[in-house]
């Protein structure tokens, strides 16, 4: 992997990982295109070098939020940001699980899979679709409504489907506020990529490869920031609905992964 690689990586993920159209289908497509073992999926320390850089990116959009949430925790007087901190703990259950239980069996069957891998582009696609005929009701992110779009999330390891797109539709048909369902999306995948990052610490494969420290801080910087850029134009693309021109995308990309590549 040289500096070049580590550059296009870095803004895949920090593209994809915000924009609803997912990661893992393109990193999908992009290994079966280069034909190389060199992705993110394949070398554990640069994806979760990328991941964590997502992650930090999360937290810089949405910082004033976080601090809110943890000094909200720290008052006695303030109910509701303990209430909003359950909310995202219940939301991160389903993932947690299928995280740690089922995500390497089930990403075993879509491997060089691009038939299967379209099929999910283009479910994607459909939900995203959806969004634009939901009607919007502005309900507040209940507990149910929670775990019903942590499920969602849960069903993002499957590559095709977007976490984002499946988590912020999922909130939208639920009737909920689209700036409130893009935050709750994007707060409640920081949890969930730190776990895994964990999850492959304590592994210690993620170790074991020979990639350049300087190639890592490129990936890193690239994903970073990039991952920023795209945050913030995912709040604005949900606030205004327009959801439904990713949903094109996904469509043709789908289409060509099942026909093509």
């Amino acid at each position: 992997m040289n500096e070049i690689d580590a550059v296009i990586l870095g803004i895949i993920q920090g593209l994809t990982e915000f924009l609803p159209v997912s990661s893992s289908g393109h990193l999908e497509i992009a290994r079966t295109l280069l034909e190389t073992d060199q992705l993110p999926s394949d070398n554990l320390l640069m994806t979760s070098v990328l991941h964590f850089a997502t992650a930090l990116s999360t937290i810089i959009v949405f910082r004033k939020d976080i601090t809110g949430l943890f000094f909200g925790m720290l008052s006695k007087e303030d109910k509701n940001s303990k209430l909003y901190v359950i909310k995202i703990l219940i939301a991160i259950i389903p993932a947690g699980i299928v995280g740690f239980l089922l995500s390497d069996k089930i990403e075993f069957l879509f491997s060089g899979n691009m038939k299967l891998v379209g099929v999910m582009l283009i479910i994607t696609g459909v939900l995203l679709f959806l969004t634009k005929i939901s009607k919007a009701k502005n309900f507040k992110i209940s507990n149910k409504h929670a775990f019903i779009i942590g499920l969602s999330q849960a069903l993002a390891v499957i590559p095709g489907i977007s976490r984002s797109g499946a988590t912020i539709c999922t909130s939208i048909f639920l009737g909920n506020n689209k700036r409130e369902a893009a935050k709750f999306s994007f707060l409640i995948v920081i949890p969930v990529i730190l776990g895994a990052i964990l999850k492959d610490v304590l592994s210690g494969d993620m170790f074991n490869n020979d990639i350049e420290f300087g190639i890592i801080m490129i990936g890193f910087i690239s994903s970073f920031i990039t991952g920023i850029l795209a945050c913030k134009l995912m709040i604005k693309v949900v606030a205004n609905n327009n959801l439904i021109y990713f949903s094109f995308y996904c469509f043709i990309l789908g289409l060509l992964s099942i026909l093509i590549i």
